[in-house]
């Protein structure tokens, strides 16, 4: 009787790679999680997951302690987030590549699924705008600067066929629990309620399409490529991974206003109008993008069956607002990174 499949995991405590973990836990993989730190661990733990501490580097030793459970891996899910991404992503393969050489070795030949993101893409029109159109996987990657390097780098992982399968994922934002950066909307919201005016003012236009995803959903696509019964369907191909439809603005706007009730409204604003204004939220609320995931769908069968996060943005805070009270850290990691934007509302 053939055993459970394994998946081994790095960036397991982010955003993505703890949903991704959870995930293939509930579908009976055997799971293993890469940390950087001891004291990460214990959550892992908490999902059923093994960790493994360490970095990535070229010389990291934690496949040592992986070996000593497993020497097969099925699947690879790359989940790690880190600017610059050159180096990093080299030391990615160098692991990838020993991991899969042991594993070939041992009669099986692993699929990695490594994780850029839509934003690869740069933007779409606003919503109403003329022949607006998604971004699907054959659009030209146009990246902003920070982020150029890994959208490019990131094809590399097709360029090692002598020992693995892979498929790139891009995944849009995502929302659920801690909320990943969707948790600066409602930071900047409960801020504004405190305000006298009860206002919160945005210097974007309400027509941005916030194309985001449940991170459970997201989590659920991966699982879906690792399942699919034909490798050679996912193998060299790239995969968008995005709700059935988008939000906007606008939509996402009104919800903040009755959930906390801003008398004073969501506004939009202008550079020019400095009073109130919460600035560089662009790339949060105001990077508007319109992302096909038809691709995936046709292949895999996967759904997204969440509620976008202005149909159901109430409990998304209520879950927030726990994960941020209990010292969660994505929301600790996003808040340092996004300090000065919180600042800014004036209370």
């Amino acid at each position: 009787m053939t055993g459970p499949k394994t998946v081994f995991v790095t960036g397991a405590n982010g955003y993505i790679g703890t949903a991704v973990c959870r995930v293939f836990v509930r579908a009976g993989w055997r799971t293993y999680g890469l940390v950087r730190r001891p004291e990460a661990a214990s959550a892992l733990i908490a999902e059923e997951v093994t960790p493994l501490i360490g970095s990535i580097s070229k010389d990291a030793t934690f496949l040592e302690d992986l070996y000593k459970y497993t020497k097969i891996v099925n699947v690879v899910v790359s989940c790690t987030e880190q600017l610059p991404f050159g180096e990093h992503f080299q030391a990615l393969v160098a692991l990838f590549r020993k991991l899969a050489s042991t594993s070939n070795q041992n009669g099986v030949r692993p699929l990695v699924i490594a994780t850029s993101g839509c934003k690869d893409y740069g933007v779409t029109g606003v919503h109403g705008s003329p022949r607006l159109a998604p971004h699907t996987e054959e659009s030209p990657l146009q990246p902003l600067d920070v982020i150029h390097e890994r959208a490019f780098n990131s094809l590399e992982i097709f360029t090692h066929a002598d020992l693995f399968d892979a498929a790139l994922v891009r995944p849009t934002p995502v929302f659920g629990y801690d909320s990943s950066y969707y948790g600066l909307a409602f930071e900047v919201a409960s801020a504004a309620a405190r305000t006298e005016e009860r206002a919160l003012r945005l210097p974007l236009d309400f027509n941005a399409i916030l194309h985001g995803c449940h991170i459970d959903d997201c989590a659920e696509a991966y699982l879906a490529l690792a399942e699919h019964v034909d490798r050679t369907a996912v193998a060299g191909q790239c995969f968008n991974i995005s709700a059935h439809r988008y939000d906007t603005l606008s939509s996402v706007a009104k919800a903040l206003e009755v959930e906390y009730g801003l008398k004073g409204g969501v506004v939009r604003t202008f550079p020019t109008d400095a009073n109130g204004m919460v600035p560089s939220l662009d790339l949060v609320l105001g990077y508007t993008q319109w992302v096909d995931s038809t691709k995936i769908r046709r292949l895999t069968g996967w759904s997204d069956k969440r509620m976008l996060l202005s149909e159901n943005l109430h409990i998304y805070r209520m879950a927030y607002e726990e994960a941020a009270k209990r010292g969660h850290e994505g929301v600790l990691r996003v808040k340092e990174r996004m300090g000065g934007i919180l600042s800014s509302v004036k209370v």
